[in-house]
């Protein structure tokens, strides 16, 4: 019996103990806090309620293991949309790698070096679909003004229509002909704007093209390799053909710069960027995406790239071979370094070197 003490109550003879705690053995894992890891993800995958709005499910990305929502990671541009359904199914999140504590960080370039390209995903469903047709609209929008008007340069070439030169004079003032040179030519880069936009849309944001202020070790020796490399392999190319454009010069045609003052030389500088960044936008930066997501293998987007860039250089002649290598080792240094500033300091050296040449010469 348990004894009583004044007024009936019950008291205790001894003071109570605490059962000892059962060591757990190394590298088991606490069930409480499993728990708490499920129930935190339950709550982080389950759909928005109230009726209109839209079924958004907090994901994470297979690539990089960032937290987002929809169907492309902001962080890396993959696609999440298979990552969805296996998490509809119970599966868990990626781990996420944490910085060793004490490690020395690697330096700015380093670091950018050693990450893996950010390669998009493939996309599937009724988003494929939408991709495809403006990948088709928007590169139609850029690619058939410029080719049209190749083939009539190279019609008038063939015509022997004289007085088309880089140079038009729009007024007689040297200098006013200058700006306003200029300014004709910008319409090459209205495109631009529109490619970066519809890329951040669905998760390529600059900073995942690569596309930012240029690197020494990253983007500008690497350019300037690019540009080497180009003009080695034209001078390989020229030689073969040396004797056919000798007997046949109507097969090549070269628009001539004309007689304009040395400080035209600021005109092919501008030329040169405008053009660099807008076929580099749009034929390296946007389709090369589109097409991975598109699925298509690498070496078919390099025939495809490769064969619309010389499409709008027909009015060379038989001289559009002579743009294929550098076509090639742009678009495969894009594919392998998903690095946009790369290709675009290449092709502004190899332009504004060949313009200021024509200029001065």
């Amino acid at each position: 019996m348990v004894p009583r003490g004044p007024g009936g109550a019950r008291t205790l003879t001894a003071p109570l103990t605490r059962a000892p705690r059962v060591p757990r053995p190394p590298g088991a894992r606490d069930p409480r806090a499993r728990r708490d890891v499920d129930a935190r993800l339950s709550s982080a995958h389950a759909p928005r309620a109230g009726r209109g709005q839209p079924d958004v499910h907090t994901n994470f990305c297979g690539r990089c293991g960032a937290q987002v929502q929809g169907v492309f990671c902001t962080q890396c541009g993959s696609s999440t949309s298979a990552r969805e359904a296996a998490v509809h199914r119970g599966a868990t999140a990626p781990p996420v790698m944490a910085a060793t504590p004490g490690a020395t960080p690697l330096p700015v370039h380093q670091r950018e070096a050693a990450e893996a390209p950010n390669i998009p995903s493939v996309v599937l469903g009724e988003e494929r679909q939408w991709l495809k047709w403006e990948t088709i609209a928007l590169e139609g929008a850029f690619l058939v003004p410029l080719v049209l008007s190749a083939v009539v340069l190279f019609a008038q070439h063939l015509s022997g229509v004289g007085g088309i030169t880089r140079f038009p004079d729009l007024v007689h003032n040297q200098v006013a002909n200058l700006v306003l040179g200029i300014l004709a030519y910008t319409s090459v880069v209205v495109m631009v704007p529109l490619a970066l936009l519809l890329l951040a849309r669905t998760g390529q944001s600059p900073r995942v093209l690569g596309l930012g202020a240029p690197r020494l070790r990253l983007d500008l020796l690497p350019g300037l390799g690019i540009a080497a490399a180009s003009f080695g392999c034209e001078i390989l190319i020229l030689i073969p053909l040396a004797p056919l454009i000798a007997s046949h010069r109507s097969l090549i045609s070269n628009v001539p710069v004309g007689h304009v003052p040395g400080y035209y030389v600021i005109w092919g500088i501008a030329i040169s960027a405008m053009t660099a960044l807008a076929e580099e936008v749009l034929m390296n930066g946007y389709l090369l995406t589109r097409l991975d997501q598109l699925g298509w293998t690498p070496a078919a987007s390099v025939v495809l790239a490769v064969a619309l860039r010389t499409s709008y250089h027909v009015y060379y002649g038989v001289g559009f071979l002579l743009t294929i290598p550098f076509s090639y080792f742009a678009t495969r240094s894009f594919q392998k370094n998903r690095r946009l500033t790369r290709p675009i300091t290449a092709h502004f050296v190899f332009d504004a070197t060949l313009l200021t040449i024509s200029i001065l010469h």
